[in-house]
């Protein structure tokens, strides 16, 4: 996983070069087709990955996008309809047969589909009218950490296209240099407040839910943690009852308008007990775990999630557990 974590600024570099006006004239061609919606199919990681572009583009462009649930089609057979829609499939491998029921059942509900893979001869890839590779090359351990960050671009990308904006798309340009300063960031006060939990709530909002989702999911299969990824406005509907007596919260705040609105709640938390760690720059507040400063607020989860990686490697081996190995996962889920 270390290696594959290292690899993240080449292989965000080659793809941008090799791959960004791919993405851009895709993105392009979905404007033009003017969906009234657009639906995400996806699974694990790469459904944080979908949550990311859900957020670029509803706050963007004001089309809605929705997740529909694999088993829709693959478990319960039902038909969709989706005349006129786009359905966007995002998966690493591209393998999972309930990935492949559901789009084949919104191509027949009328959606035209498009692939967003890491495998290009893959089921998903060969069956979607159309699939863009996101270029990551193999990854060699089991949880997903440069294919998570390079099916963001690939989906930011995607963005700029739909947004027509070139100056987006120029922007990403810079990402590469900025992740490679991700290893500059020290996270290592953190550890001692992640040593010994149990349970921890990981926040943000808008484009940055994505990115906490993300993280704990991380933290579930790498470090043996529980961990709950939850919108910092959700975890004050009932959640935030738990939140006390020094229960750890990582907050992801964005460079957004929704920066905030993570602020004010990390604010609640805190006054009901919470220990809370802020993930960000320039907040007036200690503590915070610094990023590199991104060129775009869109690019800012992307260098978070980066830095999490580091920390969350080093972690699970302070917690005696081996990122690399786990006896109940495996690098190609297939589920129904």
């Amino acid at each position: 996983m270390a290696l594959d974590i290292a690899e993240i600024p080449e292989v965000a570099r080659h793809q941008i070069s090799e791959g960004l006006d791919f993405y851009f004239e895709e993105g392009t061609r979905i404007a033009e087709l003017a969906p009234p919606v657009i639906v995400t199919c996806a699974r694990g990681t790469s459904h944080c990955a979908a949550t990311y572009f859900k957020y670029l583009v509803e706050t963007g462009l004001g089309l809605p996008v929705a997740s529909i649930g694999p088993s829709i089609s693959s478990v319960y057979g039902a038909r969709m309809r989706l005349p006129g829609s786009v359905c966007i499939t995002v998966s690493q491998s591209g393998a999972s047969p309930d990935l492949v029921a559901m789009q084949a059942c919104a191509i027949a509900g009328g959606a035209k589909s498009l692939a967003v893979v890491n495998q290009t001869e893959s089921p998903v890839a060969r069956d979607a009218e159309r699939a863009i590779p996101i270029l990551a090359g193999p990854e060699r351990a089991v949880a997903a950490t440069k294919t998570f960050i390079a099916s963001l671009i690939a989906l930011c990308g995607l963005y700029a296209g739909m947004s027509g904006s070139r100056e987006l798309a120029e922007s990403l340009q810079q990402l590469p240099d900025a992740l490679a300063k991700t290893w500059d960031s020290d996270w290592s006060s953190a550890f001692d407040q992640f040593a010994g939990v149990g349970h921890l709530f990981v926040i943000s909002r808008g484009v940055g839910l994505a990115i906490a989702q993300e993280a704990a999911l991380k933290l579930k299969e790498m470090c043996g943690v529980h961990a709950e990824g939850i919108s910092s406005a959700e975890i004050l509907h009932g959640p935030v009852a738990l939140a006390d007596d020094g229960m750890p919260v990582l907050a992801f705040v964005p460079d957004d308008a929704g920066q905030r609105a993570v602020l004010e709640s990390v604010q609640i938390l805190e006054q009901g007990g919470a220990s809370v760690i802020c993930v960000g720059n320039g907040l007036e507040r200690s503590p915070f775990l610094p990023v590199p400063q991104s060129s775009h607020p869109a690019f800012t989860p992307i260098c978070q999630i980066a830095c999490f990686y580091g920390f969350a490697e080093a972690l699970a081996g302070r917690l005696g557990a081996n990122p690399d190995t786990h006896h109940r996962l495996s690098k190609v889920t297939r589920t129904i």
